[in-house]
């Protein structure tokens, strides 16, 4: 929920709002930079008084974080996937991962084979489509928080190669559903003061993202 300045024409500033996307920092949500390397997109959904109610609108890592991650001597793992919700959200997870040494391992490097390689893409876009239809979309964002789904997919793929490092990087929403202003104000558990026929709106498909 964010702050929406006084104006003159406070409508027609409502309306400019609706629909605009802010990228902020998951630290400055949870008060806590160790969360810093997360950027969260959210999207004003609704106007109430000085307040926009905002909804999740995709994750990023920063660069730095990004870089960060990639050392000598491992191998960096990739993968994507288009998942469609129950709720009608299509989504897009990106996940990135890196080997490891295997315990009492005393060579320098821990390269993986592309068979290998293929083994652990296809876990990691097994368990993302797993992980992500078998919630909905708050429901899945709390799992990005703790990296639930990268200590999964690290998990089962341990006896592959193992991993480290393993996270959901980047998230993006392919399509929404219609907008139902009851659902958004029971997420924010505020309210509802209009009528529901002003609640619902078209799909949203965003093309080419």
């Amino acid at each position: 929920v964010l702050s929406v300045k006084s104006t003159l024409n406070t409508k027609i500033a409502s309306e400019g709002l609706k629909h605009r996307v802010f990228e902020v920092s998951l630290a400055d949500l949870q008060s806590d930079e160790d969360h810093a390397f997360r950027k969260i997109r959210l999207r004003a959904e609704d106007v109430q008084g000085k307040n926009v109610l905002t909804n999740f609108w995709g994750m990023d890592f920063t660069t730095d974080k990004l870089r960060s991650l990639v050392r000598k001597w491992q191998t960096l793992i990739e993968a994507h996937v288009d998942v469609k919700k129950t709720d009608s959200y299509t989504l897009k997870l990106f996940c990135i991962a890196f080997t490891k040494k295997r315990a009492n391992q005393q060579k320098r490097t821990c390269y993986a084979q592309s068979s290998q390689i293929l083994q652990i893409r296809r876990k990691m876009m097994e368990i993302m489509v797993a992980q992500s239809q078998s919630c909905d979309l708050k429901e899945l964002v709390q799992k990005f928080i703790p990296e639930s789904i990268g200590k999964e997919i690290e998990k089962a793929t341990s006896s592959i190669c193992p991993l480290h490092n393993v996270f959901i990087r980047k998230v993006k929403i392919l399509k929404a559903p219609k907008f139902d202003l009851g659902k958004l104000m029971e997420v924010h558990g505020v309210k509802l003061d209009r009528s529901a026929e002003e609640a619902v709106a078209e799909p949203t498909e965003l093309v080419g993202a």
